[in-house]
């Protein structure tokens, strides 16, 4: 008996590896079209997850990864009774909750309104106008809000001189940082988040609409009880997905905004890594607080996750 479920395993691996091998041949066009973005993630995101060693070293450049001293967790007891890191975690976490409680729910609007617009070519026209901006750089962003916000003739101010009311030093306030950094999220990204909203509404079976106008239903009574939970799963993954960058908010358009004045509200852990890592060239410390916002940010994905499974959704995984 032995003899023989011996044998017979030994044909059945051949017959996988034969069926693997001729699965692989008859979609090499689909996996060849995988191949660049698994490379990408196998040499920038994988690859560098090695580097993570240094934040329990002293790295010096010099001696490299493996001649470093190691200090266990120094840098993370730096981090935490940094006299900073409490007022980066607060500004971090502020800006988070207003992207999500303000932008969030405005692509999703977005693409409501679009999807009703019955009229093709005026629909593709604003389709257009509101995805351009994703594809300036946030240097242009700040640039035209730096034009438009500035003391000195910038269009804001003069039309309040205009109104009779004084003049708004919109860049270097701390009360206008947050609302500045939120519009200019809404202002760049709001079209460009509604192309998946669109996507999963056109997915959605008509002859639920169909049957909803015959029971009487209007057009907003359609969107509440059709639309909205057809995409419900849709929203569901995008928001576990905007949970866990809870403090990704982004580099480059922070540090674009960033100045003396505004420092004490604009300082989050990214411009923090650059500023009291990198360019110090503390390069464990740095990836300390990355490693830091790493773990946070795994934690909250399968938090969300879980409730979203809880809740009756599919979740991520």
């Amino acid at each position: 008996m032995r003899d023989t479920a011996v044998g017979n395993e030994m044909v059945t691996k051949p017959k996988q590896s034969s069926e693997l091998k001729r699965r692989l041949i008859k979609n090499r066009a689909l996996y060849q079209m995988i191949l660049p973005g698994f490379l990408f993630f196998v040499i920038f995101k994988y690859i560098p997850m090695g580097g993570l060693f240094i934040a329990l070293q002293d790295y010096q450049p010099y001696l490299g990864i493996l001649n470093s001293p190691w200090v266990g967790f120094e840098h993370f007891e730096r981090l935490f009774t940094e006299p900073m890191f409490f007022t980066i975690l607060r500004n971090t976490l502020l800006l988070f909750l207003m992207n999500l409680l303000f932008y969030f729910p405005i692509p999703i609007i977005l693409a409501l309104m679009l999807n009703e617009v019955r009229r093709d070519a005026f629909k593709r026209i604003v389709q257009t106008i509101v995805y351009i901006p994703h594809f300036m750089s946030w240097v242009i962003i700040v640039s035209i809000s730096f034009v438009m916000l500035s003391m000195d003739r910038g269009i804001i101010n003069e039309l309040l001189v205009l109104m009779g009311l004084e003049k708004v030093n919109f860049l270097m306030s701390n009360e206008w940082f947050r609302p500045m950094y939120v519009l200019q999220i809404i202002w760049r990204e709001a079209g460009w988040g509604t192309i998946i909203y669109l996507a999963a509404m056109a997915a959605i079976d008509p002859g639920l609409y169909e049957a909803a106008r015959i029971d009487g239903a209007n057009r907003f009574r359609q969107i509440w009880h059709i639309t909205l939970p057809s995409i419900r799963s849709v929203i569901m993954v995008l928001l576990i997905l905007k949970i866990g960058d809870v403090l990704e908010l982004g580099f480059e358009h922070i540090y674009l905004l960033l100045n003396s004045m505004n420092r004490e509200v604009a300082e989050i852990f990214d411009t923090y890594v650059y500023t009291a890592g990198l360019r110090q060239g503390q390069f464990s410390y740095s990836t300390a607080v990355g490693f830091f916002k790493s773990v946070v940010g795994l934690i909250l994905v399968m938090g969300a996750n879980w409730l979203s499974k809880k809740a009756g959704e599919e979740g991520i995984y």
